[in-house]
């Protein structure tokens, strides 16, 4: 909407008012309207809120909607599989005083569950004492969905190649910084992970991880380039699945894991989540959605806060019948207002001034034609009570 110099004085006055507290509804009648983008109001009360998640009690513990993949218990081996048939497998993954450890010739171990998106939690230890170099000390690795890797390894004073170095997005990006501590201590991983999307050969998002080690950024939104590959790039390309395992790498050397969590992350705008500026369509839906809720539970109001409520649903999508009851309820109110003395106002003082706020609101941003008959009324009386000082 273009403002007119008219309705910035509106507007401006609208923002003041919600500023300092003057009108009890400020969340409703208050922020940008929605747009053919976005179909909520900036603070809406009608966006859904947010779902209350009980964090762990310490730093990295799992928090209440977590999937916990390894929690040092042998029962989590349950939720873990060898890629190695058995009758080809030299040994097997190990729990070994709380921690799940990687015994060489075990092959690479995948977990049951699969997962897209999400936030990943987990924490490893190089052995101790250290033996070999480079690439050969303390040699491990966490594969989201099997497809891009997120490198372990001890270098710790230990120099190699740098998208080989411990927190690369193996032979894409080398982490930005070297944040280990020295080998046999924990070391922790915390990864956002967003998958790529791609449609009829088309990129539509290219994918992104973001990795913290030891509680410093060493990964920023990085985009994943069609994922990990071993001396040669895989192509931008390259098909995701929606969901896929967690892989731990058997690259020779007894690394030691625990704590092992992943929370699955919202969907994006793009791919069908809400989180974001949807499409035209998309966001003509919601909108018209919207608009019905609030119909319905303006049925079970009676008198202006019906008519509110009414109001208050043509803002995400016009009604003709939703708007001739509300100005119906309203006439009636406004005639009673006018047969009233000052006392019986003053009580009315609140709803005059809710009423008041809808009213500018709906007529700034072009939401009622003409100007509705109630303004210059509520403005009158405002003026008259001194209520605008």
């Amino acid at each position: 909407m273009l403002l007119t110099s008219t309705n910035m004085q509106k507007y401006t006055y609208l923002a003041l008012s919600v500023f300092i507290g003057v009108h009890a509804c400020a969340g409703v009648f208050s922020g940008d309207p929605p747009d053919k983008y976005h179909p909520w109001a900036v603070h809406d009360e009608n966006r859904p809120q947010p779902p209350i998640v009980q964090p762990g009690e310490k730093l990295g513990d799992p928090p209440s909607d977590a999937v916990v993949l390894f929690d040092g218990s042998e029962a989590s081996m349950a939720n873990w599989e060898h890629l190695i048939l058995d009758e080809r497998r030299e040994s097997d993954w190990s729990v070994i005083n709380d921690t799940l450890v990687c015994v060489p010739g075990a092959g690479d171990l995948k977990s049951i569950q699969e997962f897209g998106d999400c936030q990943l939690h987990l924490e490893w230890s190089a052995p101790e004492p250290t033996s070999g170099f480079g690439q050969g000390r303390g040699n491990s690795g966490v594969f989201l969905m099997g497809m891009v890797e997120v490198q372990i390894l001890d270098n710790y004073q230990n120099p190699t190649y740098p998208d080989g170095t411990a927190g690369a997005i193996y032979g894409v990006m080398p982490p930005s910084v070297n944040a280990l501590r020295p080998p046999g201590e924990w070391q922790s991983y915390d990864i956002i992970f967003r998958r790529p999307i791609i449609r009829e050969g088309a990129i539509i998002d290219p994918g992104s991880i973001t990795v913290l080690c030891n509680g410093v950024v060493i990964q920023d939104i990085q985009s994943l380039e069609g994922g990990s590959g071993h001396m040669k790039r895989k192509p931008t390309n390259r098909f995701f699945p929606e969901k896929g395992s967690l892989l731990l790498q058997d690259h020779g050397n007894p690394v030691r894991f625990r704590n092992i969590w992943y929370r699955n992350l919202r969907s994006r705008a793009i791919d069908g989540g809400m989180d974001g500026p949807l499409d035209v369509e998309v966001t003509l839906m919601k909108r018209t959605s919207i608009a019905q809720e609030i119909r319905v539970d303006a049925t079970s109001k009676m008198g202006i806060d019906r008519a509110l409520r009414l109001y208050e649903s043509l803002i995400y999508m016009p009604d003709g019948a939703a708007l001739a009851e509300a100005n119906q309820i309203t006439a009636i109110y406004l005639e009673k207002l006018e047969k009233s003395a000052g006392a019986s106002l003053a009580v009315e003082k609140n709803t005059i001034l809710r009423l008041h706020q809808a009213f500018t609101y709906l007529d700034t941003f072009d939401l009622l034609y003409p100007e509705h008959f109630a303004l210059p009324i509520l403005d009158n009386l405002i003026k008259k009570q001194g209520w605008d000082k």
